[in-house]
């Protein structure tokens, strides 16, 4: 049997469903599957052709036992979690104009109009499916910078197994995106505003981690996480990689570069993780905007807490890209004693330079750069003027990295991914095409329904919240589960 393991190697392994539940490993760490599939050119060849769904199916069932989740029940979990997107393909690509074989990958025609929808319909179904089975609740605490709490808030609303507790930088996200988790009037979904936070969404992350360590707490209601520290996300993430290859290349001994606007390294690390299961991608290159952590790590083997700045790609507006220790788990041949000592010293001082051997071990097939809010603007509206074509700030900010390195990409064909939908960013695009009316295409019939709701919301300064979280919490669900 597959079994999980923490990529800081302490604890004994456990099982798929143990790995999703608890989302952070016992000593902190983040699960890792102990190894990973691969895969043969012979199924890549196989799978040429299939629906996203189907291709998942088949992807996601090299990891999950059919002792644990039977073929009948995941495919029934997939087809009820995809069953909202708006698109019959999931995540259809554009192919550009004025781009030699560049293509947009457009992963937000989920509910919730972002690319989090396509790892979170899948996740908080399964986290459901499990809760059901067990007849057990369970209370999931995110952070969000923009995305990820409006499609937990979506998928978990209603069901009666789960709460959810989704945390956000006030002032740092668009109302978009606020009024996505606090229009929802159902009564299991608990949006929490939080003002003055010095390092955005980063903050937010931190508190959650002292919840985690609360045992008692942790134990009574039962945490669990939905963010890209849960092996799931991760791992629906891969998906869309094996998609969009198998949709752009001639044969499957064609290799592509993608380019992936990134700042917590989920997504990022999911690509990585494909190309290691046998994926043919030559580059991945880690779009970064001003924050540039990712820039760091990979330009100059420095995985480093700076200064935050508020950019017009908010939703990557982060300092600490956590799935970066997930991803070293693989690249370093499941080093787990240095992982740790890093992971542990990040914690302590802020600062990990990693050595010439490792540096130049884990940056292999990838490059990095990071875009100016000017440069992505400017871009916005090249691509608009030139291809009456709309990309948000943070596909802008994916398609700039990938020109400002296309001499070393070389000419294989490129997937650039496009996160949200216009709609989510109206004054950004407005700013980018110099007009003060929000053209057709940064509009969506989801948003607009919501500017007109009444919102529900908790609302907390930064410096109370930990005792102010956990308090409303336990006090929800005294008044709810019962004592």
């Amino acid at each position: 049997m597959l079994q999980f393991v923490s990529n800081k190697g302490g604890g004994k392994p456990v099982d798929f469903e143990t790995a999703i539940l608890d989302g952070f490993a016992v000593d902190g760490g983040l699960y890792v599957p102990e190894t990973l599939p691969k895969i043969s050119k012979e199924q890549l060849e196989n799978w040429k052709g299939l629906s996203y769904v189907d291709l998942a199916f088949e992807i996601l069932s090299l990891f999950i036992e059919r002792s644990i989740i039977s073929e009948t029940e995941l495919k029934d979990i997939l087809q009820t979690a995809y069953t909202p997107f708006e698109k019959e393909e999931i995540i259809p690509l554009h192919k550009l104009s004025s781009r030699n074989e560049t293509y947009i990958m457009e992963l937000f025609h989920g509910p919730t109009i972002s690319f989090k929808d396509v790892g979170l319909a899948f996740l908080v179904n399964l986290v459901n499916f499990f809760l059901e089975r067990k007849d057990e609740h369970l209370t999931l605490v995110v952070a969000t910078t923009g995305d990820t709490g409006p499609a937990t808030a979506y998928f978990a609303a209603g069901k009666s197994n789960l709460d959810a507790w989704v945390l956000y930088p006030k002032g740092l996200i668009t109302e978009e995106q606020e009024r996505q988790m606090t229009t929802l009037p159902h009564a299991n979904i608990h949006p929490v505003g939080v003002s003055d936070c010095p390092d955005g969404g980063d903050d937010l992350d931190a508190v959650i981690s002292k919840l985690y360590a609360n045992n008692r707490f942790k134990k009574k209601l039962k945490l669990s996480s939905v963010n890209s520290i849960n092996w799931g996300r991760v791992m629906m993430q891969t998906v869309h990689y094996f998609y969009g290859y198998l949709q752009v290349v001639d044969n499957v001994d064609e290799k592509i570069n993608v380019s992936v606007p990134s700042g917590g390294f989920g997504n990022l690390c999911a690509g990585g993780l494909a190309r290691k299961m046998g994926l043919p991608i030559k580059t991945l290159v880690a779009a970064n905007n001003k924050n540039a952590c990712l820039d760091r790590i990979f330009s100059d083997g420095v995985f480093s807490k700076a200064p935050i700045f508020e950019t017009a790609s908010s939703a990557i507006d982060i300092l600490i890209p956590f799935n970066f220790w997930r991803y070293l788990y693989f690249s370093l041949e499941k080093d787990t004693t240095n992982i740790k000592k890093w992971m542990d010293g990040f914690k302590e001082t802020g600062h990990v330079a990693f050595d010439k051997e490792t540096f130049e071990t884990y940056k292999e097939g990838f490059l990095s750069n990071s875009a100016s809010d000017e440069e992505t603007l400017d871009l916005i509206k090249e691509i608009y003027n030139k291809e009456s074509y709309l990309l948000d700030p943070h596909g802008a900010v994916s398609l700039h990295a990938s020109d400002v390195l296309k001499k070393e990409l070389g000419d294989e064909k490129l997937i650039c991914l496009a996160t949200a939908h216009p709609a989510k960013f109206p004054e950004t695009i407005n700013k980018a095409l110099h007009t003060s009316i929000t053209p057709k295409g940064a509009t969506h019939h989801t948003v607009e329904t919501a500017k007109r709701l009444c919102e529900k919301v908790y609302l907390c300064k930064y410096a109370h919240l930990e005792e102010a979280l956990s308090d409303a919490m336990e006090t929800n669900w005294d008044l709810t589960k019962g004592k």
